[in-house]
């Protein structure tokens, strides 16, 4: 992936030096990060996690924002704020901040076409936890969009994750979960999230799961239409298509279920089937276009 030299976003929070009481994070990312303490340690840790889930399913919790992506959970202009960087963190805040330029200058251009103005998201930084306006969260939720504040929240070590435990390595996957946010900002900001929203709060369980899952894709197809862009602008290398299908793959429902519980539950899905997510993302970087990116109407 070629970022080097490129612009780099200002709209950037740097909140790695925030901390937060264990008592304001609270029960819902507490357990969050025991899911991801056992996920570390093997086929016994995905068993009492799946058992987790199964009791957070039981007393009414949505047990899909314990695990990755938390999904969608008065834009200002930020800037990265000024602290002691190792080299190597310094090299991936430079990577996050140019690909969060890309993608504002792709959904310029799109919304500019469209006669509109497009308000960019801020991508806030964060280490351990963190307040959002939809409540405090630790990173074992992995990165979230919050619609409420209209703002990304990524801890930067989940690319660490992502590429040993999710087998996801490479910078294009990172961008990847990075565009994929910011579809999610897109879904808000053109007003396809709140009526979903409002059907999944009175619907039943199965099928308040079909809506978010067709959230998710959507914001998957939309990673994919700035992956259109970023490749005429000579951003995309060989390679690195390839590198997002393997994330979208690897954070399927049914591969995490399998390597979780060793079974699939299909009406539990939240974010989509593997094949589900690589159709979505190549679909719209095939396409381009905004209006292929469809999921709320009839098959996905």
């Amino acid at each position: 992936m070629r970022w080097q030299g490129r612009r780099q976003s200002s709209n950037i929070e740097d909140r790695r030096n925030q901390r937060i009481s264990a008592g304001e994070i609270g029960l819902r990312t507490g357990l969050a990060g025991i899911g991801f303490g056992l996920l570390r340690n093997g086929g016994k840790g995905y068993f009492i996690l799946a058992l987790i889930f199964i009791a957070l399913g039981y007393f009414g919790f949505d047990s899909f924002r314990f695990l990755f992506g938390g999904g969608m959970l008065q834009q200002t202009s930020s800037r990265i704020e000024s602290q002691a960087l190792e080299p190597a963190d310094d090299k991936r805040i430079q990577f996050i901040a140019s690909v969060l330029a890309q993608t504002e200058d792709v959904w310029n251009e799109i919304f500019k076409a469209r006669r509109e103005q497009y308000i960019a998201p801020d991508l806030v930084l964060f280490r351990t936890a963190v307040r959002s306006a939809c409540g405090a969260a630790t990173a074992a939720i992995g990165p979230f969009y919050c619609a409420s504040d209209r703002k990304i929240y990524l801890d930067e070590t989940f690319f660490d994750q992502l590429a040993s435990q999710f087998g996801s390595p490479g910078e294009f996957a990172q961008a990847y979960v990075i565009a994929h946010e910011v579809g999610h900002h897109i879904q808000n900001i053109t007003g396809t999230f709140a009526p979903i929203d409002r059907q999944r709060r009175i619907a039943d369980e199965k099928t308040a799961n079909v809506l978010t899952v067709r959230l998710e894709l959507q914001a998957d197809c939309f990673a994919g239409v700035w992956a259109h862009y970023a490749g005429r602008q000579g951003i995309v290398e060989a390679g690195d298509i390839d590198s997002a299908l393997n994330a979208a793959h690897e954070i399927g429902d049914d591969v995490l279920q399998n390597k979780s519980q060793g079974y699939v539950v299909p009406d539990s899905f939240t974010h989509g089937t593997a094949a589900q997510r690589m159709y979505w993302f190549k679909h719209g970087f095939k396409t381009g276009t905004v209006t292929s990116c469809n999921t709320m109407d009839g098959n996905i």
